[in-house]
């Protein structure tokens, strides 16, 4: 249709903006380079490439801490979508790819018994014309399959009529699609109206702080060799003396330097030993900016402070990561909710209207699991909230209070 851009478009945008996410995906997999803007660095140890897992631990923390239930009101059997896609694997894929490309997509395509089949595409293969106000595509394209050299071997065009699959050294396959939007939905996280397609978890901050920890990992390993083994000098060693083996020297318990001619004595000394506090202090400083930037704390980052005794303890440290949850499970939510919305379509071969689903709500397990203590504060709040008003909170409230299923629950 002429209100399409096109798949030639689609593709040109995906080319610009897959660099950007395999970059941060090269920092989420701990297999980015090393930016060395100094020339202090002896060549012999320019092979050193220290490796920090920093970036992945801002992601991991918080996709760990975002847990899908189910979804409240299952009118139209939605669940049973999820269900029979491996939901355990599904959601926990589609959330962390989201944190680390800033959006993700699901692919919706029935199989040969026209039940609806789910596939998570990341953000550096897949792309589309959003719609600012369903925040659902008007027409979408990805990349399926690649071969060894990472070319595209299988893609695919999505919009609002139709399906079209690319294989190479096929001819196109066209699918008509019975939903009324393109069956390629994407997942976002932390969108806004200059953004529509989200924000990283792994933002330029963050790559910044890791390469300034890098460099000092790597300035420190140079210098614990001279750390281990410092500068020694001798004083007043006559020209005439053989010539001493520096390295065995260095590592000989007991040295014998006789007198000269003249008898006189060579004066042994040691200049200052180096110390290795300064880059402790530096990487411990830049980890305070890296967990100010992701809502950790220095305990996350493997630098022991004191250890929480409760689940309010650690709840009140990760208090800026569990409004980052939260936000996320907003966006999350809505994104999941169109995916269910666009599969039940296919499954039912209806276009059916979007705000038929509008009762429809996700449910998300607690962010911090509370523990036997806080157990038994829960069970005292609610029983003094169900005093007060009476079957306030009942079987469905508890879980999302605790994530503890009880054995009636249906």
């Amino acid at each position: 249709m002429s209100e399409y851009k096109g798949m030639a478009y689609l593709k040109k945008k995906l080319s610009s903006k897959a660099s950007r996410v395999n970059v941060r995906y090269d920092y989420y997999h701990m297999k980015n380079g090393l930016t060395d803007m100094g020339k202090m660095i002896p060549p012999s140890y320019n092979w050193m490439r220290p490796v920090l897992g920093w970036c992945a631990k801002a992601v991991d923390t918080l996709a760990d801490r975002i847990v899908f239930d189910s979804f409240e009101d299952n009118t139209f059997y939605v669940n049973e979508i999820f269900d029979n896609n491996n939901r355990d694997v599904f959601f926990d894929s589609a959330i962390l790819s989201a944190l680390v490309s800033s959006c993700c997509f699901v692919y919706i395509l029935a199989d040969e018994t026209g039940y609806p089949r789910l596939q998570v595409i990341d953000g550096s293969n897949a792309t589309g014309i959003i719609d600012p106000i369903t925040n659902m595509l008007r027409e979408g394209y990805a990349v399926l399959d690649r071969d060894s050299n990472f070319n595209p071997t299988i893609e695919a065009y999505f919009t609002a009529e139709q399906t079209e699959i690319y294989r190479r050294g096929y001819d196109v396959e066209i699918y008509d699609n019975p939903a009324p939007y393109p069956l390629l939905v994407p997942i976002i996280y932390r969108p806004d109206a200059v953004r529509p397609f989200g924000h990283s978890r792994i933002s330029r901050a963050c790559m910044e702080l890791v390469q300034e920890a890098m460099r000092t990992i790597r300035r420190s390993e140079v210098s614990a060799e001279f750390y281990s083994f410092p500068q020694k000098y001798i004083l007043g060693l006559s020209d005439d003396a053989e010539k001493m083996d520096k390295w065995g020297a260095t590592m000989s318990s007991l040295l014998t330097i006789t007198k000269d001619d003249d008898g006189g004595n060579p004066t042994v000394g040691q200049f200052q030993q180096q110390s290795m506090s300064p880059y402790s202090e530096q990487l411990k400083s830049i980890a305070s900016l890296f967990a100010g930037e992701t809502g950790l704390t220095l305990d996350d980052l493997g630098f022991a402070t004191s250890n929480p005794a409760s689940c309010e303890a650690i709840r009140a440290a990760h208090e800026n990561l569990r409004l980052t949850a939260r936000k996320a499970q907003r966006t999350f939510g809505s994104g999941f909710l169109n995916v269910a919305y666009l599969a039940a379509c296919v499954r039912d071969n209806t276009a059916y209207m979007r705000y038929a689903f509008s009762d429809i709500k996700p449910q998300w397990l607690p962010l911090f699991e509370p523990d036997s203590a806080a157990l038994s504060g829960v069970g005292d709040a609610i029983l003094k909230i169900n005093q007060a008003v009476p079957d306030y909170l009942g079987a469905k409230g508890i879980r999302q209070l605790t994530g503890i299923e009880g054995e009636n629950n249906g």
